[in-house]
């Protein structure tokens, strides 16, 4: 067995940064169920003044790949002495530049290392987990926003669906990824266009189709997003049943963002869990997993696990990833799986 030092990226959220050390153990051990090995003695040591998450296994190469996608990984390196390190080459999913994910900068975006950070665990809490690096796999965000999820979902090769209440953000989003596309020179076509059932107007839909060279283009190895302009706890007939292998979501926290109900705004986020959760699981296909971020300050934890419990879902079990934001926001992350 050997011992391992990773060097954890600089975050852009000096708040965050604080506490990726911690939120990175957890997020390790969740790898675990799906190296060919486990990992052992996980903590943070300091190594010249430097610290590093440690830990002890026999990595594989697929191993390696699998690590390489931790959220917060910038350098991998077997300790071989107390103070000498041998580099290992890391080889994260990047289907595309990271400036698809850096670059959009808009009030109430959530840090796109701890959206990485939840799509990771909610991935390796479900069935699709031994795909995560090789399967095509589908992301469901049935509250996309301006479509950080749907681009980290894009980076891993996967195609994505979102939902979004408020249309100036699906346009928003459909200006960047047009614009991004286009200067990045790929294939690509975009359309907003109404969506009827039963005859009546119900939604707007927006379909994205890209690839990522000239030659997947030609080989049909495109991805595909899909943004539907609508209320997320009205989808019935919107969107395909059993189309999801992974559904993530950051509930509106109850601050500066808030949901809508028949009254108008409202600030419980657990009001909006409760109605939707019915909406979403026949969306998500057996064995499938959520995964959910939120404000604790507004929303308790045991109050939001017990929507999911009465909806049928299993509670995943993780090592605490509670942390704060700001003064008004502390998140968390609830990861449930549905019956295979």
């Amino acid at each position: 067995m050997s011992r391992y030092a990773m060097l954890l990226a600089p975050s852009a959220n000096r708040v965050y940064a604080d506490q990726a050390a911690r939120i990175s153990q957890a997020e390790l051990a969740a790898f675990g169920p799906v190296l060919s090995a486990g990992l052992d003695g996980i903590g943070v040591t300091a190594i010249g003044g430097v610290e590093y998450l440690t830990f002890e296994g026999s990595l594989q190469e697929r191993d390696i790949a699998y690590l390489s996608n931790l959220s917060a990984a910038y350098a991998l390196f077997e300790l071989l002495d107390e103070d000498l390190l041998r580099p290992l080459t890391l080889a994260p999913l990047a289907r595309y530049d990271s400036d698809l994910i850096t670059i959009p900068k808009y009030a109430g975006k959530t840090n796109e290392q701890f959206t990485k950070l939840v799509l990771n665990l909610t991935l390796l809490a479900s069935a699709s987990a031994g795909r995560m690096l090789d399967g095509h796999l589908t992301v469901l965000d049935p509250l996309c926003g301006r479509g950080t999820t749907l681009n980290q979902a894009l980076m891993y090769g996967y195609d994505g669906i979102g939902v979004e209440i408020d249309g100036k953000d699906v346009e928003a989003y459909k200006l960047f990824l047009q614009t991004w596309l286009k200067r990045k020179r790929l294939k690509h076509s975009a359309e907003l266009v109404p969506m009827r059932v039963q005859g009546r107007r119900a939604a707007r839909r927006l379909e994205v189709t890209m690839a990522a060279s000239k030659d997947d283009h030609r080989a049909g190895a495109v991805q595909k997003v899909t943004v539907l302009h609508a209320d997320t706890t009205q989808l019935d007939g919107l969107i395909r049943r059993g189309v999801a292998d992974v559904l993530v979501a950051d509930l509106p926290y109850g601050v500066a963002h808030g949901s809508y109900d028949d009254s108008g705004i409202s600030r419980r986020p657990l009001d909006l869990l409760e109605r939707a959760v019915p909406q979403w699981l026949p969306l998500l296909r057996p064995g499938g997993a959520v995964g959910l971020s939120w404000n604790t300050k507004v929303a308790k934890r045991e109050l939001a696990e017990d929507i999911l419990l009465a909806n049928g879902l299993a509670l995943v079990e993780h090592l605490p990833l509670e942390h704060r934001v700001d003064q008004g926001i502390d998140r968390d992350v609830v990861v449930a799986r549905k019956p295979a």
